[in-house]
Order: C-alpha cells, then sequence, then structure tokens
C-alpha cells in the first residue's frame, strides 16, 4: 500500500484541521483567515508570523482540495526523493517567498490605483497616504498554500523533466518539464491581466520563482547543507543490495534464484562464475547510470526489468 511520507502527511493533516477550525470559528464570529491571513504589509492587522500562517488556511472546500491534492500528487514523491527536511525547508521557504512577492505585487497595485486618482502623487508618498488608509487595506488578504505547492510540482518538474503525466482534458500524456511551463505561463499572463478573479497569481509565480532559485542553488553547492544525492539514495541502496547479494553467493551463501554448484566446482568454473558476475555489475551500473542522466522513464522494458530483479534479490 502506498505510504504518505511524514511531512507530506502531517502538512495535510494541519491544513484540514485549520479548514474545519476555520468553518467552526467562523460560526462562532472569529474570522480565523483575517488573523492568520497574510495582509497587506501597510495594514493594521499586518503582522510577520501571517508569512507563515496563511500557507494553512483555505477560502473554501474546492480551494484545499485542489491544494491537497497538488500537495499530495507531487509531494510524496520530492519528500521520498529530498528527505523530509530538505522537503520542509523547501515548502515553507518557497511559501514565504510567494507572500513576499504577493507582497510587493500588492505595494505596485496600491500605487496604481492612487496614481490614477491623483498622478501627482510620488512613489515615496505613497508609504504616507498607505499609514491613512491602514484600515480601508485590512482587506487585501492573501490566504492558501498554493505558492508552496507550485513550488512543489516545479520541483518535481525539475528533478523529473521527462517523466509522463495524464492530465485531463488532454487523451495523451505530458512530460513534466512541459506541465510546468504550462503552469508558469498560464500564471504568468494571468497575472499580468489582472483578471481581479481573487486568485493571487503573484503568489503562485513568487513561490515558483523562489523554488526554482533554491533548487539551482543547491545543484552549483552540493555541499551547502543538504544531501542533494539524497534522490539517488534509492538507487544506491538497489547497486548496495545487488554487490551484497554477489558477495553472499562468493561467499557460499545459497540464492533461491541463481543455481550455482560451488561445491566441487573447477578453477574454470569459477572464472565464468566471476565473469558473469563482473558483467550483472556493469549492467546494473550502466542502468544505474542511465536513470541520474536521464530518468527512470528513458529504460527500455528489458532494462526496467533486469533493475526490477535485481532489487527482489538479496
Amino acid at each position: 500500500m502506498f505510504r504518505i511520507p511524514t511531512i507530506t502527511k502531517n502538512l495535510l493533516i494541519i491544513n484540514l484541521i485549520a479548514f474545519l477550525a476555520t468553518v467552526v470559528l467562523q460560526l462562532r464570529g472569529i474570522d480565523l483567515a483575517d488573523i492568520g491571513g497574510l495582509h497587506f504589509f501597510m495594514a493594521n492587522d499586518f503582522h510577520l508570523y501571517q508569512f507563515v500562517t496563511y500557507l494553512f488556511l483555505h477560502a473554501n472546500f474546492m480551494h484545499i482540495l485542489s491544494n491537497m491534492f497538488g500537495l499530495w500528487m507531487f509531494g510524496c514523491v520530492i519528500e521520498n526523493v529530498w528527505g523530509p527536511k530538505k522537503f520542509l525547508f523547501y515548502y515553507i521557504t518557497c511559501g514565504i517567498g510567494a507572500g513576499f512577492l504577493q507582497e510587493i505585487a500588492q505595494l505596485g497595485q496600491f500605487y496604481m490605483t492612487i496614481n490614477a486618482q491623483d498622478p501627482t502623487v510620488t512613489f515615496g508618498e505613497i508609504f504616507a497616504i498607505g499609514q491613512q488608509l491602514s484600515s480601508q487595506l485590512n482587506a487585501w488578504t492573501t490566504i492558501g498554500a498554493s505558492g508552496a505547492v507550485y513550488a512543489v510540482i516545479l520541483a518535481f518538474g525539475m528533478t523529473f523533466p521527462n517523466e509522463r503525466l495524464f492530465i485531463i482534458p488532454f487523451p495523451f500524456p505530458i512530460k513534466a518539464k512541459w506541465f510546468v511551463l504550462g503552469y508558469v505561463a498560464i500564471e504568468f499572463f494571468s497575472a499580468l491581466g489582472t483578471s481581479g478573479d481573487g486568485v493571487a497569481h503573484t503568489a503562485h509565480l513568487g513561490g515558483m520563482l523562489f523554488g526554482f532559485l533554491m533548487i539551482r542553488y543547491w545543484n552549483r553547492h552540493p555541499n551547502s547543507g543538504f544531501d542533494r544525492g539524497r534522490g539517488m539514495q534509492f538507487f544506491d541502496n538497489l547497486k548496495r543490495n545487488f554487490e551484497q547479494r554477489q558477495h553472499h553467493q562468493g561467499s557460499g551463501y545459497s540464492n533461491p534464484n541463481m543455481h550455482v554448484n560451488r561445491g566441487g566446482g573447477s578453477k574454470e568454473d569459477d572464472m565464468e562464475y566471476n565473469a558473469r558476475k563482473r558483467q550483472n555489475q556493469e549492467e546494473i551500473d550502466a542502468i544505474l547510470d542511465k536513470i541520474r542522466k536521464s530518468g527512470y522513464d528513458s529504460l527500455t522494458k528489458e532494462e526496467k526489468k533486469k533493475l526490477f530483479d535485481a532489487s527482489n534479490q538479496s
């Protein structure tokens, strides 16, 4: 049975609890979204902790359903590849970055709104005007995990660019890299269009931007504090198990999948056995190298079968 990794599972649970608490407290006249949502920094109700709390609040059922589905679908894979600490750091940091970019976008929107009414207003005067309108600016509130979730989708696309995904309504598979680029294009043009649909498109782009910069930094600085090689631990463990199996066979351990008579074998038999063992090891190494360079999807059926057989022999 598929097991949801620890951080992804806890994030799903926290988001669900926060959503239920929002619904229950709203019936009692308490607006949790107003308390924990990310307000415009010129508003009276703005607090720094909101850069984190806004990630766990959602407006309605469809809002949380879409975000949690994306977190489950892509977060499980990325956490298994990166490990819990790196995944959590990435998720929270990209969420904060998304909120930061949303604040910058709101500042630009506020300036354009005031400038449209009075073209003589300079950018420096905007802050003084914002203090006078701080109570009205409380209405500018951002909630939702979309920025962080979009960053996780980006991480999947950058980690497995050639992995094929089936996306409704398309009847054919789409490579992850094109799927991510499509998301970026949609959000970019939606942000430029300022459609007023109530969706924080800038926050979505902000999460992906911070995610992109973070992944690029990790790729260029593999010793920066997180184990970049963790993503290949599965394949490294696979290779180690294969080597241990070969060692056990050479030491006289029995293996139900290979029948080798080690008890009265000639010197020529030993040479054939060692040659076959080296050949198998070289084939596994070649398959693992191919996965590192082009991804698992690039393997042929025969290569996948050989890798599967090796993983089940210990």
